[in-house]
């Protein structure tokens, strides 16, 4: 492998099996995950996790928290601060509920996987310190579908600060894939007092580093990543604060990218619309693998 694209050894036979009309895709769950940035002195860091290498999906590659949505994310009783669910129906291109779901999601799953906390007392505040056994009894409730959302709002008086999130990529997995998710991406930046950890069963180690430098690992096939995920990094090496980050995030296409296979002079063709470095060609028959 030149670099650290991760390609599961299954794909080029489900490939194969989507073209030739006997691989019926699955429906995609919606999914966030969340690009946490702190300032450094030399730029920009941002929080990254590996994935056990036991996981089923993407094992031992480097990602960020998030995951799918719960149901109850859609409940209407949540706590809300920021722009409107209105506002984020259109920012995202869903209605209403589906938008409170997604940004409910992104926000959870950080606080499940690293323990940070988009949210606060009031409209103006956020937590600080959330690692108190207390704190951390309310995670484990949310991890284990214990805990609705809405319900750890309640409990603890807080309102969810949407405005603490910028709306960055959306990426749909593969029609290929057996295991399918339609997911946002979204940039913050870690709140003044509180601090990242691996809460995550998920993973088995946690890193802040440089998006450059991720990039880098990536490049050196050190770092294996998942194609939205070194796309995200080498977007984020264009600034050089999170707040450039976060103020970039309202000005960002949020078309969907979808990884697309066509049959091209005698081998299929695997391609990301927009992203030529991830391309993949694959023999109609199997002889071995995909070439770079």
């Amino acid at each position: 492998m030149a670099n650290g694209q991760w390609y599961p050894p299954e794909w080029p036979e489900r490939i194969r099996a989507l073209a030739a009309g006997t691989l019926t895709p699955v429906t995609p769950k919606r999914a966030a995950t969340v690009m946490l940035l702190k300032d450094t002195g030399s730029g920009p860091a941002v929080h990254m996790l590996r994935r056990r290498a036991s996981m089923a999906f993407a094992g031992g590659a480097y990602a960020y928290p998030g995951g799918g949505v719960d149901p109850r994310d859609d409940d209407h009783h949540v706590r809300w601060a920021g722009p409107t669910r209105a506002w984020w129906a259109d920012r995202l291109g869903v209605d209403e509920t589906a938008a409170q779901a997604i940004v409910c999601a992104a926000v959870r799953e950080t606080y499940e996987e690293a323990g940070v906390l988009l949210a606060g007392p009031a409209p103006d505040s956020v937590v600080g310190d959330t690692t108190g056994a207390g704190w951390e009894a309310d995670r484990a409730a949310l991890v284990a579908r214990d805990l609705s959302f809405a319900e750890f709002l309640d409990r603890r008086g807080l309102v969810l600060r949407s405005d603490l999130l910028g709306a960055w990529t959306r990426w749909i997995t593969p029609e290929f894939e057996a295991r399918r998710y339609d997911t946002w991406f979204f940039v913050a930046a870690l709140p003044k007092g509180q601090r990242t950890r691996n809460a995550s069963t998920e993973a088995d180690r946690t890193v802040w580093i440089g998006p450059g430098e991720a990039a880098a690992g990536y490049d050196k096939g050190e770092l294996l990543m998942m194609p939205p995920t070194i796309a995200t990094l080498r977007q984020l090496t264009a600034y050089e604060t999170a707040a450039q980050a976060l103020a970039a995030a309202p000005g960002r296409d949020l078309t969907p990218v979808l990884a697309t296979a066509r049959l091209v002079d005698g081998e299929i063709v695997l391609s990301w619309p927009g992203h030529d470095e991830f391309t993949k060609h694959i023999p109609t028959a199997p002889t071995g693998g995909a070439t770079a």
